[in-house]
């Protein structure tokens, strides 16, 4: 089984050969080295013998839309126009994935992360002034979330079409439980990003999403529970919720992680017997159907390729005792 049947199959519901495993980490998250992040990429990708590439965003994690330093008041974000497919930011995260895919030759499948319209609009201002502005007006700040999610399809398609990724990996934000009800969600933030997903599933049924628990504070995961993705992808040591939890949450969806991914956790801390231990463990409890092996979200930067191989070559001893 090539890597990327071993994924199709898990994103199916369908046996594997072996459990498939992806893991990823930052390599420059404030700036775009061109090449040397695509080969950083590569360069991971091959050392760890994973079944698949998270393409990251450094460099790319501020909305450089110019309006927004214009913006005073809330009712301004009803001007707002979007940035436009010959724009930087979109045609420089393009060459990335562009690079990656042909490096890779069609060995593996490709997903390249692309954040929610209200994460892209926090980091292009800042969280006070954008909670500020949707408690005055939300009505406008849900037009620039429309505004964002367009340049976020836009990107989408071309990294689709132009660039050749298998789908994207949707990062979704934001339903801390301090930051809206589960009501103020679903109508002022769930819009727009359903705007996204639905249009990337329009051009491949191969996507994943990313709730994500940045900030270790808990996540109305609820919120998320019906986004139609082919894999889920969440922080289970932030949320209580184990993967074999989280299939039957997300509806049996095939699910990816199983990994603490902080410092504190055993992928990074603990010895290669508690890493093969852990291994062990999880595919006792959430079983080998629909079921990605990586980590809650980034593993530290700084964490050695040895210790992604020790879950490589359990999952591997594994297959072969079956």
């Amino acid at each position: 089984m090539t890597k990327k049947e071993r994924i199709y199959h898990a994103f199916n519901n369908e046996p594997v050969d072996k459990l498939p495993m992806g893991f990823w980490y930052h390599f420059s998250p404030d700036q775009d080295l061109g090449q040397q992040t695509v080969d950083d990429h590569l360069a991971l990708y091959h050392e760890t013998d994973m079944d698949m590439i998270k393409v990251m965003c450094d460099g790319f994690f501020g909305y450089p839309n110019p309006f927004i330093e214009t913006v005073t008041n809330a009712n301004d974000w009803f001007s707002m126009t979007p940035l436009g497919k010959d724009h930087p930011f979109l045609q420089d995260q393009v060459a990335r994935a562009k690079g990656i895919v042909k490096g890779v030759n069609g060995e593996c499948c490709v997903f390249y992360n692309v954040f929610c319209p209200m994460s892209l609009m926090r980091f292009g201002t800042s969280e006070e002034l954008l909670m500020k502005h949707m408690k005055e007006n939300p009505e406008a700040v849900c037009h620039a979330f429309d505004v964002i999610a367009e340049d976020i399809k836009t990107l989408i398609y071309l990294l689709l079409k132009e660039a050749g990724c298998d789908g994207i990996y949707y990062c979704v934000q934001n339903a801390e439980e301090f930051r809206f009800t589960e009501e103020e969600y679903k109508k002022y933030v769930r819009p727009a990003e359903l705007d996204v997903l639905n249009f990337a599933n329009s051009l491949s049924e191969n996507n994943i999403l990313h709730c994500c628990g940045w900030a270790g504070d808990k996540n109305r995961v609820s919120v998320w529970k019906d986004y139609p993705v082919k894999a889920v992808n969440w922080a289970i040591y932030v949320e209580d919720l184990s993967l074999k939890e989280g299939k039957n949450f997300f509806g049996d969806c095939c699910v990816l992680g199983g990994f603490d991914n902080r410092k504190e956790g055993l992928l990074y801390s603990g010895s290669k017997e508690e890493v093969e231990n852990e291994v062990e463990k999880i595919v006792r409890e959430a079983g080998t159907r629909g079921i990605i092996l990586g980590a809650d979200c980034t593993l530290p930067s700084d964490i050695s390729k040895e210790r992604i191989l020790w879950v490589r070559r359990k999952l591997d001893e594994m297959a072969s005792h079956e």
